[in-house]
């Protein structure tokens, strides 16, 4: 399959950057954290998106969605990552939809899907409960109760779950800490009974949450897919949500990329641009081969989700794991080349490092990936 985008998949990009450059430049980012927003994101600015259908790309047609792929998914969270506009984009209409999409009963997609798609559902995954990304450490305990379960532990992390209609939750109903069998997915109202949410502002203005459980009564229909069986589910879930992530970094590079080159070019020293001295230039080419390299691993891993999700792991490891390094250099050299005002609040740089490092723990960062790939073990 070639690596490059079709007409149409070229217009929906063209459409996205339109709104998104013009709605939520990096300044609108600024603007919400300097005023400590309560929501993080603009819910007028989702609401267009909903209206532009792109909450609805991966919601089935028969739900009220586009019933597009994760290549379009991707695309759409590229632009995002070029002005790190907060949105609950990748938790409700990437991570949620393709979770109710796959594991969903009939009665729980026509439930959830149409309202994710026209964007007045918002929806967040619970997975993580440490600091670093390791879903089969899952400790969360659902234990049977009645004709449900009662859910008791913590989750970190959850990106997007303050504001979270709805919440897929990971916990464990058998088995130990680190067995892929034993895990089982469920669908939670956050406003239940002893559930307890608390934002926590990340580094790079945008925004997740911690969740307490204590006892949480749930019923048997809130279980997504199989009792015990989740891992399955979850993984093909969490790799989409790598691939949108390491789409989203691939953005963020590319605009530190421009950025970086336009002040080569305006930058004066010694009587001459500081574009044109040649070690600056060396580091510009490798910045921008390695930029490439990693947006066609990118679209590589995308087109392997969209083709067979089960035989995907192994090229969306290496798009995640691309993508953080290249994110990171990105990031490194755009502040260095700038100097010390690369490092000041004023300037839009340090946005970008802050971001890249928190795509970097998203689902696993680069270290995480290369050692599944040395160690040729499932996640």
């Amino acid at each position: 399959m070639a690596l490059v985008l079709t007409e149409e998949q070229s217009m929906l990009r063209d459409s996205a950057r339109g709104l998104i450059s013009d709605k939520a430049p990096v300044a609108h980012l600024r603007g919400l954290r300097d005023a400590k927003d309560a929501t993080g994101f603009s819910r007028d600015l989702w609401k267009t998106f909903a209206e532009m259908g792109f909450s609805g790309l991966l919601v089935p047609d028969q739900f009220g969605g586009s019933g597009l792929g994760c290549v379009e998914a991707g695309i759409v969270m590229e632009e995002i990552g070029r002005t790190l506009m907060p949105s609950p984009f990748l938790a409700t209409s990437v991570l949620a939809a393709s979770a109710l999409s796959r594991g969903g009963s009939e009665a729980q997609k026509a439930q959830h899907l149409p309202k994710i798609a026209d964007g007045s559902l918002l929806a967040a995954l619970a997975i993580d409960e440490g600091a670093k990304h390791r879903p089969l450490q899952t400790k969360l305990q659902a234990t049977r109760s009645g004709n449900g379960f009662k859910l008791s532990g913590d989750k970190a992390f959850v990106v997007d779950g303050h504001t979270a209609d709805l919440l897929i939750v990971a916990a464990r109903t058998a088995g130990s800490a680190g067995d892929k069998n034993g895990l089982t997915l469920f669908l939670v109202d956050p406003k239940a009974k002893r559930l307890a949410v608390e934002r926590t502002a990340m580094v790079d203005s945008h925004n997740a949450a911690r969740i307490v459980f204590d006892n949480v009564e749930v019923n048997a229909d809130s279980v997504l897919g199989e009792v015990d069986q989740g891992f399955g589910l979850l993984e093909g879930v969490l790799n989409i949500g790598r691939g949108a992530v390491a789409s989203e970094m691939v953005g963020l590079s590319d605009e530190v990329f421009g950025r970086t080159v336009a002040y080569l070019k305006e930058r004066k020293q010694f009587g001459k641009a500081i574009g044109e001295f040649q070690a600056l230039q060396h580091r510009a080419a490798q910045l921008y081969i390695d930029i490439e390299i990693t947006r066609a691993a990118v679209l590589k891993a995308l087109q392997a989700i969209d083709t067979d999700i089960d035989k995907a792991a192994t090229a969306v490891a290496v798009a995640k794991a691309r993508a953080g390094t290249t994110a990171t250099l990105a990031v490194q050299e755009g502040v260095q080349v700038h100097g010390g005002m690369g490092m000041t609040d004023q300037f839009d740089i340090g946005f970008f490092m802050k971001r890249a490092r928190v795509c970097q723990e998203l689902f696993g960062d680069s270290n995480f990936h290369t050692d599944q790939l040395a160690s040729g073990k499932g996640y």
